[in-house]
This record gives structure tokens, C-alpha cells and sequence, in this order.
């Protein structure tokens, strides 16, 4: 799992800027590894089957509860975003849920995240929207909006 959390940090780093306040501590990802419920996927330039440690460029992190899921944070190197990383997670995510005869899957993102496009395009559609949630932003909180599609 040191691992596994060594190579997340490392995106993690490098993925999300800290204008905006949304990367995680990495005692705030090394509690959540532990709880039951939550899951990752790590993806390297080969995709996700299989993944070197060692040449992570992306993960996923999400929580389960019932026939729910959340996408608490997807991350992408920079160097590596424009690849197909990302759509790759992504379906590793919707797949492993399916197997957990997940119902539901949803994510909460930044009002103006780049990454709404590659969502929308796999079926997520707005349902709510957070005034103010990310209060660690540069220039004053910004808003989360949230996401929901279902497994079939």
C-alpha cells in the first residue's frame, strides 16, 4: 500500500494546483486507503492492467456505499494529460463498479474544470451545485458542481 500511496502523492503533486485547494494531504489519502469501501486505480502510459509502480501517470479514488459510488479525485501528470489516461480511469472506474453491482456513480468537481468535458462525454449530467465549497482557493472560495450518471 506504501507503494500504491507514494505513487498517488506523486501525481498528486503534480496533477492539481494549488490555486485552487483541491489536492488531498497525504495523511487525509492514507486514512481513506484504509476505510472500507474505498477503492483506487493506477494507470500508467500502458493503461491500467498491470501498472509499474515506479511510471505512474494518473489514479483514480473512489468510495463505495451500497449500490452508490463517489469519485473523490482522478488525477492525471501533467506530461501525460492528452494521452487517453484519464478516459482510461474513467472506464476502469464505471467497469469496477459494474462489478460491485454499483448503481450509481457520482463525482463533484470545480466549477470550470477543464476535465467536464471528458465527464459529460461518459454520460455524467449535472444534478447539483455547491456555492463556495473549495474554500483553500487563491482569490476566494469556488464553486463544486456535481455530477451523476448510472451503471447499467
Amino acid at each position: 500500500m506504501t507503494d500504491a500511496l507514494d505513487a498517488i502523492m506523486l501525481v498528486m503533486g503534480e496533477a492539481f494546483d494549488s490555486r485552487f485547494g483541491e489536492a488531498w494531504t497525504r495523511k487525509q489519502v492514507a486514512d481513506s486507503l484504509v476505510m472500507p469501501g474505498v477503492h483506487f486505480v493506477l494507470a500508467d502510459r500502458h493503461g491500467v492492467d498491470n501498472v509499474d509502480i515506479d511510471t505512474v501517470t494518473g489514479f483514480a479514488l473512489t468510495r463505495q456505499a451500497a449500490d452508490e459510488e463517489e469519485i473523490l479525485l482522478i488525477a492525471v501528470r501533467p506530461a501525460s494529460r492528452g494521452t487517453g489516461i484519464a478516459q482510461r480511469l474513467l472506464e476502469e472506474v464505471i467497469a469496477r463498479a459494474k462489478m460491485r453491482d454499483v448503481r450509481h456513480l457520482f463525482l463533484e468537481m470545480r466549477d470550470g474544470n477543464p476535465a467536464e468535458h471528458l465527464y459529460r462525454r461518459f454520460g455524467f449530467q449535472k444534478i447539483g451545485h455547491r456555492k463556495g465549497y473549495y474554500r483553500g482557493a487563491v482569490g476566494g472560495p469556488l464553486d463544486a458542481i456535481t455530477f451523476a450518471r448510472s451503471i447499467d
